[in-house]
C-alpha cells in the first residue's frame, strides 16, 4: 500500500524540496532534508541518513534553509505506513510543551514499535495445535500452557521461545507431533471487527441513565463516571465503547494493572464477539508492531492498554475511557513525565473525541473539575443486582490485647473464624510486599540497607532474598550481620504479607491461606491463574497488597480486614490523606459484591483521626469538601500549580551545588508570585548509585509556569554526569 496525503495532510513536496524532519535522536532542532523521489507529504514516516546511521523520523513541514544546502543530505526513503495525522502532531506538541520535554523523546514514544519500516512479508507463527504429546516433559508443558493462555497473540519462533523459557528445539519437537500448529501468514493483519450490535446486559435504572447521558451530543466532551464499587461501570462504559464502535470511530480503554487485562478482554469479547487489540509490556513485540499500524489503518477498532497506549497512530479516535482514573500508576514516574489522565483529556480536546473517567473514589483533581463544571458527572449509586455496600468499623488498636509480635487482633481473628466456619471468604489487606521491610541485627542494631539506593532492603522469604523495592537490587538473605559479624542475629521488623501469611496459618491452621502479591508470581499468567482460583473458592482466607483493591470480583468474599489502617496517613505526602481514603473505600469495596453483605474492618491506633471517621461514614462527599476545601487555602493543587525539580548525580556535592545556583536565581518564577523550596535531599537521597536532590516549585493556578521554568533553568549547564529533570503536577515526592 503506499500512502498520500489525501485529507491526512495539506502539505506535499516535490523531489529536491527542502523539508524539515523531525527524528527520534536526542536533538535539539528539526533537521533540513532534500524530499526523495516522487516527492513526500507532510506527516509521513521516512528514513533518513544523520551521520553513518539510517534514523527514523517524521516529514514535519517545510526545511528551515539555514544550512549550506550542497550539504543537505535527502531523505533515503519514505515508508509504507499510514503517515502521522495533524491532529497526533498537534496533541504531540503539546503535550511536550506541557510536561517541558523535547520533541524527539515525545517521538519516540508515537514510535514504540520494532520493524515500522519493514516491508509486507511473510513469516511464521506458532499457535496451539491438536496433536496428542505420548512424552509430556516441563519445557513442553511450558510451551503449551503459553500457546493456551495467550490463545489470541501471534508468536514467532523467537518470542514463543523467550514467553515460554525453553529452547527453539523443545518447540520444533512439539510441531513434529502436531500439538504446535507452524504457518506462515502475512505481517500485520486486521484484528476482528467488534459487534456492537450484539445485546449487552440488561442494565439497571441507574445504569441506562448514564448510558443515555454519555450518548448525547458530538465532538469533545469529558465525563466523570462515579459509582460505588460494584455499582457496574463497565457495563456503562461499555455501551459508550459500543456508540463509538456504531459510528465508526475508535475507542481506547486504559486499564491501570496488566492483572485487571485477562478478566477485561473476557468482558469485552462477551459484549462484543470478539477480543480487542491490546498494548501493554505482556504484549510480545510481533503484536505491538501489528496493533500500531492497525491501529493507524483502522484494522483495529478497540485497544485495551497501559498509558502509553494514548501515544499509538489513532485514525480516528472517538472515545477514550480511563479506569479507576485515580491511580496512581497511570503517572509516568520516569522517561517522559506525564499523567496519562491528563493526556487523555488534552488528547481527546485535539480530536474531538470523549473522555470517561471512571472511580469509585475519584481523584481530588477530577472531583474539582466536575464541581467547577468543566466536567459532567454521572453518579451510580447501588450495587448491581442484590449485592449491597459493606458495613464498615474501626478496630480501636488501643484497647486489643495483642502481643508484640502479632498483628491481626482478636476482634478480626473472631470475625475471620465467624467465616471460615460458614465457608465464606476473608481478605486481610496490608500494602507491604515481602516477608518484613526491615532486616535488623539484635546484635549492634544495624539495618541492611541496599549499596546503591538510601533504602532498606525488604527481606521475601519465598524467595528467599532481600530486595531493594527502588532499583530492583536483590542479594541472598546473609547469616552473619555484614556491619558487626555476629551469627544468626539478624530479624525481621515489623510485617510484610509473607509474613502476615505465616501468622494467618498459625491461627487458622484448617484454613486454606493464598497470598497475593506480584512479587510473588513470576508471569502475568501465573497471577492470573491464582486469581482465578481464588474467585473459584480455593482459598478462605486471602493475604494481599494493593493489587488486590484494583478491581478483582471475588463472590464468596464478605469480610475484609485491614492491618494497618493508620500507614498511608504518615508523613508529609500533600495527598496522603486523599490516597488512604481512597485505597481503604477500594478494598474495602471488595467485601459482598454478592449476595451476602459484606463487612470491612479497619485496625487503626487513631479512629477519631478525620480521614479514618470519613471512611466509615461513608460521607464521601463531605470528604471531598472539606480536602478541597484545605487544598484552596493554602493554595495547593488543584487550586494551585506545582512542579518538582530533580536533580542527580553520582556525587552530592555538586548536585547540591547545582540546586542552591537554581535557588539563589529564581527571578523568572518570582515574577510570577511563585516560591521556590529547597534545595533538600530527596526522601529517598540515593537511588541506583546516583543521589538525588528535590526542588518544590509552588505557584499560582493560571499562571504561565512553564516558560517561567524554562526560562529559569535555560542557562544551565549540566557537567559530567548531573542530570536535571522537571515534574509538571507531581503526584509523588519521593
Amino acid at each position: 500500500m503506499s500512502w498520500r496525503p489525501g485529507s491526512v495532510s495539506a502539505g506535499f513536496f516535490h523531489e529536491g524540496e527542502l523539508v524539515g524532519v523531525l527524528t527520534t535522536q536526542p536533538l535539539d532542532r528539526v533537521l533540513d532534508y532534500k524530499a526523495p523521489e516522487g516527492g513526500c507529504f507532510e506527516g509521513a514516516f521516512v528514513e533518513v541518513p544523520l551521520g553513518p546511521r539510517k534514523v527514523l523520523g517524521v516529514i514535519w513541514g517545510s526545511g528551515r534553509g539555514d544550512w549550506d544546502i550542497s550539504k543537505v543530505r535527502s531523505v533515503i526513503r519514505v515508508l509504507d505506513v499510514p503517515p502521522m495525522r495533524e491532529d497526533m502532531r498537534e496533541f504531540l506538541m503539546k503535550a511536550g510543551a506541557y510536561t517541558l520535554t523535547s520533541m524527539p523523546a515525545m517521538l519516540r514514544l508515537a514510535t514504540r514499535a520494532p520493524g515500522l519500516g519493514d516491508p509486507p512479508s511473510m513469516r511464521k507463527i506458532y499457535k496451539l495445535g491438536h496433536g496428542e504429546v505420548d512424552r509430556m516433559t516441563p519445557a513442553r508443558e511450558k510451551v503449551l500452557a503459553v500457546l493456551e493462555e495467550f490463545a489470541d497473540q501471534v508468536f514467532t519462533l523467537k518470542e514463543l521461545a523467550e514467553q515460554a523459557g525453553v529452547g527453539a528445539s523443545v518447540i520444533k519437537g512439539l510441531v513434529a507431533k502436531d500439538a504446535v500448529f507452524e504457518q506462515d501468514t502475512p505481517r500485520d493483519t486486521p484484528f476482528a471487527r467488534l459487534d456492537p450490535n450484539l445485546p449487552g446486559k440488561e442494565l439497571t435504572e441507574d445504569q441506562a441513565s448514564a448510558v443515555a447521558r454519555l450518548s448525547q451530543g458530538n465532538g469533545y466532551a469529558t465525563t466523570l463516571l462515579k459509582g460505588v464499587t460494584g455499582s457496574g461501570k463497565t457495563e456503562v462504559y461499555l455501551e459508550a465503547v459500543a456508540a463509538c464502535l456504531r459510528a465508526g470511530r475508535q475507542a481506547l480503554v486504559l486499564l491501570p494493572e496488566i492483572a485487571l487485562t485477562s478478566e477485561f478482554l473476557t468482558r469485552v469479547k462477551a459484549r462484543f464477539g470478539a477480543k480487542p487489540a491490546e498494548w501493554h509490556s505482556g504484549v510480545t513485540m510481533t503484536e505491538r508492531r501489528r496493533v500500531w499500524r492497525m491501529v493507524g489503518e483502522g484494522g483495529a477498532q478497540l485497544v485495551v492498554g497501559a498509558r502509553s497506549a494514548l501515544f499509538l497512530p489513532y485514525r480516528d479516535l472517538g472515545l477514550i475511557v480511563v479506569d479507576e482514573e485515580h491511580d496512581t500508576s497511570y503517572k509516568q514516574e520516569d522517561g517522559v513525565l506525564y499523567n496519562a489522565r491528563d493526556m487523555a483529556v488534552l488528547r481527546a480536546s485535539v480530536c474531538a473525541a470523549r473522555v470517561v473517567l471512571a472511580s469509585a473514589t475519584p481523584s481530588l483533581e477530577s472531583w474539582a473539575n466536575a464541581e467547577a463544571g468543566k466536567y459532567q458527572r454521572l453518579e451510580l449509586t447501588s450495587r448491581f443486582g442484590a449485592a449491597v455496600l459493606p458495613d464498615m468499623r474501626a478496630i480501636d488498636m488501643r484497647s486489643e490485647d495483642l502481643p508484640g509480635s502479632r498483628w491481626v487482633s482478636p476482634s478480626l481473628q473472631h470475625e475471620i473464624s465467624a467465616r471460615v466456619a460458614v465457608g465464606e471468604q476473608s481478605l486481610i489487606f496490608l500494602n507491604r510486599r515481602g516477608y518484613a521491610p526491615v532486616t535488623l541485627c539484635r546484635a549492634c542494631g544495624h539495618q541492611i540497607g541496599c549499596e546503591h539506593c538510601d533504602a532498606r532492603m525488604v527481606e521475601h522469604r519465598f524467595l528467599k532474598r532481600l530486595m531493594c523495592h527502588q532499583c530492583g537490587e536483590t542479594k541472598p538473605m546473609p547469616t552473619i550481620c555484614p556491619s558487626c559479624g555476629a551469627e544468626d542475629r539478624l530479624a525481621p521488623v515489623g510485617p510484610g504479607v509473607e509474613r502476615m501469611g505465616e501468622e494467618v496459618s498459625a491461627l487458622f491452621p484448617e484454613a486454606r491461606v493464598a497470598v497475593l502479591s506480584s512479587d510473588l508470581y513470576g508471569t502475568a499468567r501465573q497471577l492470573k491463574a491464582q486469581i482465578e482460583a481464588i474467585a473459584a473458592g480455593d482459598a478462605d482466607i486471602i493475604i494481599g497488597t494493593q493489587l488486590v483493591a484494583k478491581g478483582h470480583n471475588f463472590p464468596l468474599l464478605t469480610l475484609v480486614g485491614v492491618i494497618d489502617a493508620d500507614l498511608g496517613l504518615q508523613g508529609s505526602d500533600l495527598r496522603a490523606a486523599e490516597r488512604t481514603f481512597q485505597l481503604m473505600r477500594q478494598v474495602a469495596g471488595r467485601a459482598g459484591r454478592a449476595e451476602k453483605k459484606g463487612l470491612a474492618l479497619l485496625q487503626t491506633f487513631q479512629p477519631e483521626h478525620p480521614v479514618i471517621r470519613a471512611i466509615l461514614s461513608g460521607d464521601e462527599e463531605g470528604f471531598w469538601a472539606a480536602e478541597a476545601a484545605e487544598r484552596e487555602q493554602t493554595g495547593m493543587p488543584p487550586y494551585g500549580r506545582m512542579a518538582g525539580i530533580v536533580l542527580s548525580g553520582p556525587e552530592v556535592g555538586p548536585v547540591f551545588d547545582l540546586g542552591n545556583h537554581l535557588a539563589r536565581n529564581d527571578a523568572p518564577l518570582r515574577k510570577l508570585g511563585a516560591q521556590v523550596y529547597g534545595p533538600a535531599p530527596a526522601p529517598i537521597a540515593r537511588v541506583r548509585g546516583r543521589h538525588r536532590v528535590r526542588l518544590l516549585v509552588k505557584a499560582p493556578k493560571g499562571v504561565p509556569l512553564q516558560a517561567a521554568l524554562t526560562q529559569w533553568v535555560k542557562g544551565v549547564k549540566l557537567k559530567g554526569d548531573l542530570r536535571l529533570a522537571i515534574d509538571i503536577d507531581p503526584q509523588s515526592f519521593y
